[in-house]
């Protein structure tokens, strides 16, 4: 694979990750609850189950996954289950003076990440499309999976440096003090997203 070619998929994968969604918002949810490991966790969560739907897409097996309506489906009720119970949780959560209750967990956040990539099947979707202009039949095995890891690199790295860079600046404390409406409005969106994706898979 050419290092244009490279470069250029390699931009349009960045530009994917640093759309708004559901994903930034989580991350940035969890990085001014739970603080830069939470948020960092999260991030690396989501950049794995990312990376599975690359390999998936560059190994053929996505046409598969596509092509099956009912497990397609499966995944995407899943994923709007997950949505809904992030945005219950967000919209019903009161602060407390428990400090345990503030304490960062890598180990959610790592979760909530994962979920929130892995149970998004457009995800595979978007990467099918995007590697179906650079993949030819010439192609190496080797090349095929270099392009998945890439994919999966740009995703993690961006979603790390969302909560890294957030984490480290006073912006965040600003958050903090604010962290029930901002619990809120998100809440509110990935309900919104939730239903929009129950009314698409009805229509």
């Amino acid at each position: 694979m050419d290092s244009t070619a490279l470069l250029g998929m390699s931009l349009v994968c960045a530009m994917g990750a640093m759309s708004p969604g559901p994903s930034l918002a989580v991350v940035l949810r969890n990085t001014i609850s739970g603080g830069r490991t939470q948020g960092i966790m999260t991030g690396i969560g989501h950049g794995i189950g990312f990376s599975i739907y690359a390999m998936i897409a560059v190994t053929g097996l996505s046409a598969i996954l596509i092509a099956d309506e009912t497990k397609f489906d499966l995944l995407q009720w899943a994923g709007v289950i997950v949505l809904v119970w992030l945005s219950y949780n967000m919209l019903t959560y009161q602060p407390s003076d428990n400090p345990k209750e503030h304490q960062s967990s890598g180990r959610r956040g790592f979760a909530e990440g994962f979920m929130i990539s892995f149970l998004n099947p457009k995800i595979l979707v978007f990467l099918v499309a995007v590697f179906s202009q650079f993949i030819d039949p010439q192609m190496t095995d080797t090349d095929r999976v270099t392009m998945a890891v890439i994919a999966g690199i740009i995703d993690t790295t961006w979603y790390v440096l969302v909560a890294a860079v957030l984490s480290g600046t006073t912006v965040i404390d600003k958050l903090r003090e604010n962290s029930t409406l901002i619990d809120r409005i998100i809440g509110v969106v990935l309900l919104v997203l939730a239903l929009g994706l129950i009314v698409k898979s009805l229509i």
